[in-house]
């Protein structure tokens, strides 16, 4: 297999998932040896030309090599040749490892951002976020999305109001506008189900490869 038939499977297993270990909730970070939540972590398999690939779905076969999910702990584990020795195999971990688990993690959040919306999760816009977060199914919202280039002043006005709902700030306005259908988005509030609470786990961990980080409880 080559490496970039590897990212292509890499891709489709962080897409759209399929079997696999699901033992366990914690695991320990190769490049820190801090044990986390599973879901603040990155799952990486060696593919069959040992080149280390990352497993956001958690899915591919192979021995789990677990890396904390920021930019700087796998950079450390490339870095440091943690790969190799957690696997006790020689294997091969792209410097460019970091980039390609941000492109990942990008497509699979707004992905299951389009998936929110075709499932009438999602309200955008300032005016109708703003109502929606002071009127009485205030209680239901479990994440806002503001553009990470968005004017502070609107940022305040929202978060005063989304007081201990999550506020991300991990996207632009055009990435927002692209996955709800828009041109661009500045705000938007996800209510509670299934796909917000996977949506707001991925967010998360794509938040520790970009800036700023996110906000909220």
């Amino acid at each position: 297999m080559t490496a970039g038939s590897t990212t292509r499977a890499a891709r489709r297993a962080a897409m759209f998932g399929g079997g696999g270990e699901e033992a366990g909730t914690f695991r320990r970070c190769i490049a820190t040896g801090e044990t986390r939540p599973k879901a603040e972590m990155i799952r990486f398999v060696a593919g069959p030309d040992g080149t280390v690939v990352p497993d956001l779905a958690g899915k591919l076969p192979g021995r789990g090599l677990w890396v904390t999910a920021t930019r700087e702990a796998v950079g450390q584990a490339v870095k440091r040749k943690a790969f190799a020795r957690a696997a006790k195999a020689q294997v091969l971990a792209q410097p460019d490892l970091a980039d390609l688990c941000a492109r990942l993690l990008r497509e699979r959040c707004l992905a299951l951002l389009g998936q929110a919306r075709g499932a009438g999760l999602v309200t955008a816009g300032a005016e109708l976020v703003s109502a929606l977060l002071s009127g009485p199914q205030a209680g239901r919202v479990a994440l806002v999305f503001h553009a990470a280039d968005g004017a502070e002043d609107g940022l305040r006005k929202i978060a005063g109001k989304a007081r201990g709902v999550p506020l991300l700030r991990v996207f632009t306005a055009e990435e927002l506008g692209l996955a709800l259908g828009r041109e661009s988005v500045v705000h938007a509030a996800l209510i509670r189900g299934g796909l917000t609470d996977r949506l707001l786990t991925e967010a998360r961990r794509y938040a520790g490869f970009t800036a700023p980080a996110p906000e909220g409880r």
